[in-house]
């Protein structure tokens, strides 16, 4: 099982990982650690591999910090789903293999703390009785997430999606 944690709307960057807990500011400290560490410190101390995140639009706005979405890859976030998500961190989230999805129906139904069983390959979140199906991820977003992200999936293929 895994539990949800709902966010509002326009949660940034800055949010998600403070620039003062950037790695370069602290070298050798896991970013993961640093998750929503002041937003909701209960996020950094208790989240669970295979957690879902779930939030309201424009989620992962503010600037294009990349290691903003590496904590949520180390903290090992199954998947986030939101109304809308910034482009910058749609991509960075896909590139480095965590699932995207925009949902309305799933954010609509789902409330913080409910526990779920997230299935991917059966395209469906499982609250009870409740099944939620997950909408298709674009091809080339497929491909790199089931690859584990971009780096992954050039290693096996040798070149990027949609590339001969």
């Amino acid at each position: 099982m895994a539990k949800v944690w709902k966010f509002g709307a326009d949660v940034d960057t800055d949010q998600i990982v403070p620039g003062r807990y950037a790695p370069y500011m602290r070298p050798g400290a896991d970013v993961g650690e640093a998750a929503f560490i002041e937003a909701r410190p209960e996020f950094a101390q208790t989240a669970q591999p295979g957690d879902i995140i779930v939030a309201q639009e424009n989620f992962g706005c503010g600037s294009s910090r990349e290691y903003a979405v590496e904590a949520l890859r180390r903290r090992q976030v199954g998947a986030v789903i939101a109304l809308s998500f910034a482009r910058i961190f749609f991509r960075n989230a896909i590139n480095l293999g965590i699932p995207v999805y925009v949902a309305p129906d799933i954010v609509q139904a789902l409330q913080d703390g409910d526990q779920i069983a997230l299935d991917l390959p059966g395209r469906q979140i499982v609250r009870g009785e409740q099944v939620l199906p997950l909408p298709d991820l674009p091809d080339f977003a497929r491909q790199v997430v089931e690859a584990g992200g971009i780096v992954p999936y050039v290693r096996l293929h040798g070149h990027f999606p949609g590339e001969a």
